[in-house]
């Protein structure tokens, strides 16, 4: 090993990618349905563990103090089991644990404040915290899911429930644009994005369907939220946005078309968020190179336009107008953007896409 290699292994194995040395035989990787019958098994396991313990312990849900602490406690010992899993039995084993834990903690918060605002910012709080110091990139995951629903459940009891998914989105956007920018947590940034990503879509899921996760957040439906919720919502996607424009004019020449495509989106977002959020989600795969997120965002940038064409208050035929409308005047403004932007594109090398 000489001086000059150095450093590139140390910041290669800073960034969690192993490597093998000349008398080290590389172990085979794992298939992905034997990895499928552990998590089984570790449910399975992890299920009949849980039972045992609640024949004992069912007084222990009719006190908010017992059901902390026996929950604060399984979620230690999850944490403890996860630092020593090297399996993928002990680590599923060590996520229900943690999951029985956090519904015991929710507990005892919910037969002290029952379903008040009170109840889901603490909620939101342990879940970020579970993301930033669990030793499992599944667990972390799981956590800004959860979190991504905490805050909607949050801001819902304030009629605010519009913003968290522009919220989320944001927190989406720059946990992937800097995603290389700490080599060692690599996994854990990426880990953190997924579960936001599913916990966006989930999100657009409910505005889709019109109905509340809970029956409770109805009557918040109404005061001052209401209209502060769009608005709020097109505050924070046009910061995303220019996160966004920030990245991508690092590497490309700025034209004027992009900031009038911008001023659209913004505009669009205070009737259609769900829409301007799935271009969003798309621009960002495109920007970062990362095929899953193109693809996601062009399964939410449908959703929204499905949403869009359910929520419209007017017969099928001005429905079907309206989108052969929509679509003709997209066509045009692609064949302009085309015209315009032939020399720019000229001056772009596009990156290569990764999976």
């Amino acid at each position: 090993m000489t001086r000059e290699t150095t450093p590139l292994i140390i910041r290669l194995d800073q960034a969690g990618i192993p490597l093998n040395e000349h008398d080290t035989a590389a172990s085979p990787e794992v298939p992905w349905f034997v990895r499928l019958l552990q998590a089984f098994s570790g449910w399975l396991a992890a299920l009949f563990l849980l039972g045992f313990i609640g024949l004992g312990a069912m007084s222990v849900v009719e006190s908010s103090t017992a059901s902390m602490g026996l929950g604060i406690a399984m979620i230690v010992a999850a944490f403890a089991l996860l630092r020593a899993a090297r399996s993928d039995v002990l680590e599923h084993l060590a996520l229900a644990v943690s999951l029985v834990g956090q519904l015991l903690v929710a507990w005892a918060w919910v037969m002290v404040w029952e379903t008040s605002a009170y109840l889901w910012w603490p909620l939101l709080g342990l879940q970020v915290v579970l993301a930033l110091v669990m030793p499992s990139l599944v667990h972390r995951s799981f956590s800004a899911f959860a979190a991504s629903l905490a805050l909607y459940m949050a801001l819902a009891m304030s009629a605010l429930d519009q913003a968290a998914s522009g919220l989320v989105l944001l927190a989406l956007t720059l946990f992937w644009l800097n995603e290389f920018r700490w080599p060692r947590h690599i996994r854990s940034v990426q880990a953190w994005g997924y579960g936001l990503l599913v916990g966006l879509l989930v999100l657009q899921g409910v505005a889709h369907v019109g109905q509340p996760l809970l029956i409770q957040f109805e009557s918040h439906s109404t005061g001052t939220g209401g209209w502060v919720a769009p608005w709020l919502n097109t505050i924070v996607l046009a910061l995303t946005l220019a996160l966004l424009l920030q990245r991508v004019f690092k590497t490309q020449p700025r034209h004027w078309s992009v900031f009038v495509g911008v001023a659209a989106l913004l505009l669009m977002s205070l009737y259609v968020p769900m829409v301007v959020q799935g271009v969003v989600v798309m621009l960002l795969g495109v920007a970062i190179g990362h095929r899953l997120l193109m693809g996601l965002g062009v399964l939410s940038l449908l959703v929204g336009m499905g949403s869009y064409y359910y929520w419209l208050d007017t017969t099928l035929l001005i429905k079907a107008l309206t989108l052969l409308v929509i679509g003709v005047l997209s066509f045009v403004l692609r064949w302009v953007l085309r015209k315009s932007l032939r020399v720019w594109h000229g001056a772009i090398t596009p990156r290569e896409p990764r999976s």
